[in-house]
């Protein structure tokens, strides 16, 4: 267990003998501290941690990490390389030059005292699907820590790391980024062996500005993993197959492309039932059944499967694993009113895979209906990939309900290749979507509701689900 004295020896070098007193976790949030806790007092866009560490306190954190003075009342000890601490009154604010830059320190440093093997996970889309189904395969045989929910930045990793025991053989690893260098740094705290790379598209262009240097980012995983570690590469997505160019590691490729090391056919899509393939590798053939929505979940399946093959599992504990239904987190069927069934994809939202959920739609029986909002952080593909949506949507639904400013222009490009006005619906809220699924909904409906995590489209499920 994280220590005081740990916290004092990595910023100083000094180790406090005397200094006992365990961290029992290391929250950014106030209102989640609890007695025997480290605060980190980052300051955000919307608010400072600084002025909400007498709170911390209050609920029984025991330190905080300030980079500032603090009005409360305690110790106050500048933590900075050669400086030695004799005494500690608690509850002490530890005073740094940057609080981010500190919690990232604090988290390389405990990392390194284990020999644990980090998995680390990137690309445009799939990437916490595949961490879930990757951290299912490995607790098979291994006791496994994941970075909970999207945690995959560089405030996120972080605390992920500090999570780290003894009792753990293995950490699985969600890496975004969005902007150069990024994913650099997390390798850097986490040291990764092995690295599995899902896709490059256009997510998050409008910060990294082209196709390119998103991929040079994800690139940036690979790079970093040691000659004796896997690199695990969708061998179907040309930008992905070139980062072997760059590798150190062994490279495993994976995909629907016979000339992949991992590869799969002969795919049948069992609707919400999961999904059926033949897996093929070293001359081995399984036909393999996964509890998963829509046929891009061979993919996750494959990268799963990869993993467990890299870190010497058996196929009867990788297959077994792949079964675990706690691994569908994304793409959740629901019970809807009237004896609908709701698609619950509301988690986040890109062109390729709001396609994918649509080619999922279109295996399905019954009447369709498809509620598509905005998806963020296109930059300059946003109208097209807005368009591309549109058309597929045009083909799959009976009816199409787009909510947004974005996905206006869903709603507009199905309209202008000819879809039946009466079967749009365009909304500016998630309120109007609402009601205009409760004036649509039959017997027997499948509704697939989508859009980025800031369009909050759960709001919708929560509500159409209760009735």
């Amino acid at each position: 267990m994280l220590t005081l004295a740990d916290i004092i020896e990595c910023f100083t070098g000094w180790w406090p003998t005397h200094v006992t007193q365990p961290i029992g976790h290391v929250v950014i949030d106030s209102r989640q501290a609890q007695p025997g806790d480290l605060f980190v007092a980052l300051k955000g866009e919307r608010a400072d941690g600084h002025d909400f560490v007498h709170d911390a306190f209050s609920q029984g954190a025991v330190a905080a990490l300030v980079e500032r003075d603090m009005p409360v009342e305690g110790d106050v000890i500048d933590l900075h390389r050669g400086v030695t601490v004799t005494q500690v009154s608690l509850p002490v604010c530890l005073r740094v030059d940057d609080v981010l830059a500190a919690l990232q320190d604090l988290a390389g440093y405990w990392r390194a005292k284990f020999d644990i093997r980090v998995i680390g996970i990137t690309g445009s889309v799939g990437k916490t699907s595949t961490k879930e189904l990757v951290w299912t395969v490995l607790s098979r045989r291994f006791n496994t820590l994941r970075s909970e929910g999207n945690l995959n930045n560089e405030i996120g990793l972080p605390l992920t790391l500090l999570q780290i025991g003894p009792e753990y053989k293995q950490v699985v690893l969600e890496m975004g980024t969005y902007a150069r260098g990024e994913i650099a740094r997390l390798c850097e705290l986490a040291r990764p062996v092995v690295g599995v790379v899902t896709n490059v598209g256009p997510v998050h262009l409008e910060r990294l500005g082209s196709i390119e240097a998103i991929a040079q980012a994800k690139a940036e995983l690979v790079e970093a993993l040691p000659p004796d570690g896997v690199a695990i590469l969708n061998y179907d997505e040309p930008l992905v197959r070139q980062m072997a160019a760059g590798c150190k590691a062994r490279v495993m490729f994976y995909g629907l492309d016979r000339r992949a090391d991992l590869w799969a056919d002969e795919i049948e899509s069992e609707g919400i039932e999961g999904i059926s393939f033949q897996m093929h590798y070293n001359g081995e053939n399984l036909h393999v059944h996964v509890p998963l929505l829509g046929r891009h979940s061979v993919h996750t399946a494959l990268r799963a499967t990869a993993v467990g093959l890299a870190e010497g599992m058996t196929w009867d504990d990788i297959l077994a694993g792949l079964q675990d239904q706690r691994a569908q987190i994304r793409l959740v069927a629901v019970p809807g009113p009237q004896g609908s069934t709701i698609l619950d994809d509301t988690y986040n939202a890109s062109p390729a895979s709001t396609i994918a959920a649509l080619n999922l739609l279109a295996e399905l029986g019954g009447r369709k209906i498809a509620v598509l909002g905005d998806m963020l952080e296109l930059g300059s593909y946003e109208a097209a990939g807005h368009r591309l949506v549109g058309r597929r949507a045009m083909d799959v639904a009976d009816i199409l309900i787009a909510v947004g400013s974005r996905g206006r222009i869903i709603g507009e490009e199905a309209l202008g290749l000819g879809m039946d006005p009466d079967r749009v619906c365009l909304c500016d809220d998630n309120p109007a979507v609402i009601e205009c699924l409760q004036a649509t909904i039959q017997p027997g409906d499948y509704i697939l509701i989508k859009g980025s995590r800031g369009m909050q489209m759960e709001e919708i499920v929560a509500t159409m689900a209760k009735g």
